[in-house]
């Protein structure tokens, strides 16, 4: 964990980075932007553990879902680079399985502390919304904001964070 002067930097991570992640990204910033801790953090970013969706926007269910709650989104995925183990000091999977694939990435003299985003609430993964349908991405949403709380918390940053 960073020294309490040292901006944190978070890279949230899903499979494709067009879903859970740049939705994860996003929410993040608008709660922290709107808890007034943003200059508690550096870089936020997302990615995906494949690059098959390199250069694309986000999913249109995603910017839909954000642009009904009023947050802004603006990403477009890539795939996880040796460098993000360097420069993030949190990486979150939204699966165990991103979790498993980014550890299995994790060159040895990184930095980086990779958790399943769900370990700051229910240790549940946040299923692929991608073949889920409109209500898909809502249970996503809804525990995006539950675990950014959660994350919020473990840094000594919850209760500036409950709105």
């Amino acid at each position: 964990m960073p020294k309490e002067e040292e901006k944190i930097n978070v890279l949230f991570v899903c499979l494709g980075n067009i879903c859970r992640s740049p939705l994860a990204e996003a929410v993040f910033i608008d709660i922290i932007t709107k808890a007034g801790l943003r200059e508690r953090f550096g870089k936020i970013d997302s990615c995906g553990t494949g690059n098959y969706h390199e250069g694309e926007e986000p999913d249109e269910r995603s910017v839909a879902l954000c642009r009904r709650k009023g947050i802004p989104i603006d990403s477009l995925a890539r795939g996880v680079v040796p460098q993000d183990f360097r420069d993030f000091d949190y990486i979150l999977g939204m699966d165990v399985n991103n979790v498993r694939n980014l550890k299995n990435m994790q060159p040895r003299s990184s930095r980086a502390v990779i958790k399943l985003f769900g370990e700051f609430d229910d240790n549940q993964p946040i299923a692929d919304p991608y073949y889920g349908g409109r209500n898909g991405f809502e249970l996503a949403y809804e525990q995006i904001v539950r675990y950014s709380h959660g994350f919020l918390r473990s840094l000594g940053l919850g209760q500036a964070a409950q709105l």
